[in-house]
């Protein structure tokens, strides 16, 4: 039976369509336009990097096109065409139980490159940018020799202290990587570094970063003006691919105006705003809206999310420098961003999103073939439950292979889980009352 008080999927779905979305298309359309032209014309060099801790601004310093395999995945999944290059890759070998976004992404290197949104270019520089997932090591070393390209492994150190912060040896050695990394762009793309372009590229991130924490910090009102995970998602791309240009700059100029703009009027993603929730993992990417669609039905939005904050984390402080160009580079791949941190260092930052932005609840999505991520959420959930007695739901499905999505199970597991909310929420209302005859 249809709890009285949930909508249904039909009624609870909108347009979340605004001009900041609009914008991303255009941005972003115009980016895979200039991938696909490397691709076909041979008009640039393509550099291959990972989302987490990126120094895209080295790579726009020298006017190199920054690749995302992450992203040509995700988007893959988007568009439900993921599915066989994933099995493509399964039959040369790769185990079910690997990272889907691995095997879907070698299915398409070796499947011809061609995708609904772009070409995929070969790589002049394979970057691995290893920030805490040790798959993803071995997922570019594949690339490159499937291509034999060049390889550059940087190795970023965990964060190993207490206090949470790199030492000076660990920045010094990030930094020395870096110069290394300097001296492969001009050797390939046969012109020194331009310093003084490099300070305006760092200088532009440091802009769109404090934006970007500004208009996260907006979901604290109450309605929240967007939802800070399915929205985020949306900003994600122009903050990896276009951080540190003036298109970029100018998204998230338009987007924060926009998020004021709601703010003001007191309106959110959805008609009613009757729960806020935290979520921690990666969204099941070929099932974007209808996942969505079964938070919407029930008023619930998302305030805050840990998977926004895997390419870096500004809005607890950090600001790129262009007067310390390569430190500042070295400390955003160390320390600020999610997937280098512990255990102990997630479930902070995950407190602070529930008790700053007012959340009623804690979901946590955990996808089958991200060991990054899934390890250690049941213990996760145990901590928040039993601990700080917060309302915490667990789900499981995949954020890639479309296999491992059940809809009817999760739609089951969040009615239930907001149900009980629901009749949490009229006890307590009840009891206030009590207490105040």
């Amino acid at each position: 039976m249809e709890p009285p008080m949930a909508q249904t999927a039909d009624t609870a779905k909108t347009s979340y369509q605004g001009q900041m979305h609009l914008l991303q298309k255009e941005i972003m359309g115009r980016y895979f336009e200039r991938v696909t032209r490397a691709a076909e014309q041979g008009d640039g060099k393509a550099v291959f990097m990972l989302i987490s801790g990126n120094p895209v601004e080295l790579v726009h310093a020298f006017d190199m096109i920054p690749v995302y395999p992450e992203i040509d995945a995700l988007q893959l999944a988007v568009k439900k065409a993921a599915l066989p290059f994933i099995q493509k890759a399964e039959e040369l070998g790769y185990s079910m139980d690997n990272c889907a976004y691995v095997k879907a992404d070698v299915g398409l290197f070796l499947g011809g490159r061609k995708t609904p949104f772009a070409t995929i270019p070969l790589p002049s520089l394979i970057l691995c940018n290893y920030v805490g997932c040790n798959v993803y090591l071995q997922w570019f070393e594949h690339l490159a020799e499937y291509c034999d390209g060049k390889i550059y492994n940087l190795d970023i150190p965990f964060m190993r202290d207490p206090s949470g912060k790199p030492s000076p040896e660990d920045i010094a050695y990030v930094v020395h990587q870096l110069e290394e990394v300097i001296a492969i762009c001009e050797e390939l793309t046969g012109k020194k570094l331009d310093w003084d372009k490099l300070k305006r590229i760092v200088a532009l991130s440091g802009e769109t970063g404090e934006l970007w924490a500004k208009i996260k910090s907006l979901t604290k009102h109450i309605p929240s003006p967007f939802d800070n995970y399915f929205d985020s998602v949306t900003m994600m791309a122009p903050l990896y691919c276009l951080r540190g240009t003036e298109d970029g700059l100018k998204f998230f100029q338009t987007a924060l105006r926009e998020m004021e703009e709601k703010v003001q009027m007191g309106s959110g993603p959805l008609p009613e705003e009757r729960f806020r929730f935290v979520i921690e993992g990666p969204p099941p990417w070929p099932y974007l809206r209808t996942f969505r669609d079964l938070f919407a039905k029930w008023g619930a939005v998302a305030v805050a999310s840990t998977y926004s904050t895997v390419g870096g984390l500004w809005e607890f402080g950090f600001k790129h420098d262009p007067n310390r160009p390569l430190e500042s580079i070295a400390e955003h791949m160390l320390q600020w961003n999610v997937t280098n941190r512990n255990f102990l260092q997630r479930y902070e930052q995950i407190r602070r999103y529930i008790q700053e932005w007012s959340a009623d609840a804690l979901v946590i999505h955990s996808v089958k073939s991200c060991r990054l991520f899934s390890a250690g959420q049941g213990d996760m959930r145990e901590y928040f439950t039993k601990e700080l007695g917060i309302p915490t739901l667990l789900i499981e499905s995949d954020l890639e292979d479309p296999r491992y999505f059940s809809e009817a199970q999760i739609k089951n597991r969040i009615d239930a889980f907001f149900e009980s909310l629901e009749h949490r929420k009229l006890t307590h209302k009840t009891q206030a009352a009590g207490a105040t005859l």
